[in-house]
This record gives structure tokens, C-alpha cells and sequence, in this order.
């Protein structure tokens, strides 16, 4: 189990692509606290995997789009943990809209969620990274962040903003051993695609060239490898998982 014995951190952790990541990181055996607003509906078998693999799982509320919130969680599960080696900025919202129709609170909570909450989390665990000399970070931005998205214009300034982030970030702890990098996922099965005409659906896998849509699960290997030792001289770094779109 390539993940055991590590203390990891994924934000926007109880449902969808997150909750796929927190599932893959507790079947290789870490321990795995997931922060979001809401606790999973099948937190007792999340327990159950963890158990069986020999890691734990532990649920901590909190607003990850709130400053204070959030860093008082990080605070304490550091101090629970006794270290972080691994943090998933995967928490994010969509409040879609052509840019004439958009209101400005609707561009603001995005940014807020989607972007200040990865600043915020950077900040406090890049902290007691340098200090561990080690550990890994990992920001989930999407495609749309590195190619735009019609309608979209909050949420792909936002996962654009993770990759600057990301970058500028992974060049200031690089030096203490720290790894910053960024995963950018396309169009993946989520309530979001679930909720597509067969119309629609059929005009988005035309655009992949892989001819389907992506799952959670995938997306969430590509975490346990980033996280991991196996990534060791990996840093900087955007990785798309788009079946092909990104090229």
C-alpha cells in the first residue's frame, strides 16, 4: 500500500470525485481526514475501508471558503495527526452563467470557494510542510481552467487561477522538498453529466477523442500517484485527465 502510514487532508471530500479520492487514498492505507460542510452518507463504510486497510477516516466540518474556518480545521487535524503529508484541494462549486447575465456575488462566491479556499489551505499546511521537509499538495482545476468554457467565466477563472497557484507555489517549497502539483480533469460521470439530456451528453463525447466519459475513480488514481513516493521528482506540474482533449 503505497500511501500507509500518511496523514492526508482532502477538502470537498463526501461526495463525487472527492469522495472517489478519499476512498482510493483509505484503500492504500492512509489516514484520511475529509473536510466539507457536510458529512458523507456512507460514512460507516468509508470506516469500514479504512479499517480493512489499516488506515482511519475521520470527517471535520467546516467552510472551506472561510478563512477562519478553514484554518482553524487545518489546526486542529494537524495537531490530531501530529503532521500533514498530503493535501487535496478538490472542495469547488459552479454558478454558471453568460458574463452580461452573471451577478457579481455569484463571480465572488466561486472565486471564494473554488480559489481563496486553496490559498488558504496552501498557506497553513505549506507551513508545516517546510517544517517536515515533506509533503505533497495536490489542487483538482479542471480543463475549462486551461482552455475556457462558455458560460463559465467565474468557475474557469477560478481553476486558472489553481494552476498559477500551483506553479508559483511549487517553486517557493521546492527547496524544503515540498511537492505542489495540479490535476486538471475534463468531463467526468458526476451529478453534474447525470444530469445531461442523451442530446447533450452525446455532443460532449464527441468532443473527447477516447469516445466516453471519464469516472471518479480514474481521476482519483492519478491523486494516489501524485501523492505518493512514487512521484518524488514530480513538481510544478499540470496533469489533464480528459481522454484525449488536452493534448
Amino acid at each position: 500500500m503505497t500511501l500507509q502510514g500518511k496523514h492526508t487532508i482532502v477538502t470537498g471530500g463526501s461526495r463525487g470525485i472527492g469522495k472517489a479520492i478519499v476512498e482510493a487514498f483509505l484503500a492504500e492505507g492512509a489516514t484520511v481526514a475529509y473536510v466539507s460542510r457536510t458529512q458523507a452518507e456512507d460514512h460507516a463504510a468509508l470506516e469500514a475501508l479504512a479499517s480493512e486497510h489499516g488506515g482511519a477516516v475521520v470527517f471535520h466540518q467546516a467552510d472551506v471558503g472561510n478563512e477562519e474556518s478553514i484554518t482553524s480545521a487545518i489546526d486542529a487535524l494537524h495537531e490530531s495527526f501530529g503532521s500533514i503529508d498530503v493535501l487535496v484541494n478538490n472542495a469547488g462549486v459552479t454558478k454558471d452563467g453568460l458574463i452580461f447575465r452573471m451577478k457579481s456575488e455569484d463571480w465572488d462566491d466561486v472565486l471564494r470557494i473554488n480559489l481563496s479556499s486553496a490559498f488558504y489551505t496552501c498557506r497553513a499546511v505549506s507551513r508545516l510542510m517546510i517544517k517536515q521537509r515533506s509533503g505533497s499538495i495536490i489542487n483538482v482545476t479542471s480543463i475549462v481552467g486551461l482552455i475556457g468554457n462558455g458560460g463559465q467565466v467565474n468557475y474557469a477563472a477560478s481553476k486558472a487561477g489553481m494552476v498559477g497557484l500551483t506553479k508559483s507555489l511549487a517553486r517557493e517549497v521546492a527547496g524544503r522538498s515540498v511537492r505542489v502539483n495540479a490535476i486538471a480533469p475534463g468531463f467526468i460521470e458526476t451529478d453534474m453529466t447525470g444530469k445531461l439530456t442523451p442530446e447533450q451528453r452525446e455532443a460532449l463525447v464527441g468532443q473527447i477523442p477516447m469516445g466516453r466519459v471519464g469516472t471518479p475513480q480514474e481521476v482519483a488514481s492519478v491523486c494516489v500517484f501524485l501523492a505518493g513516493d512514487a512521484s518524488s521528482y514530480i513538481t510544478g506540474q499540470v496533469l489533464p485527465i480528459t481522454g484525449g482533449m488536452a493534448m
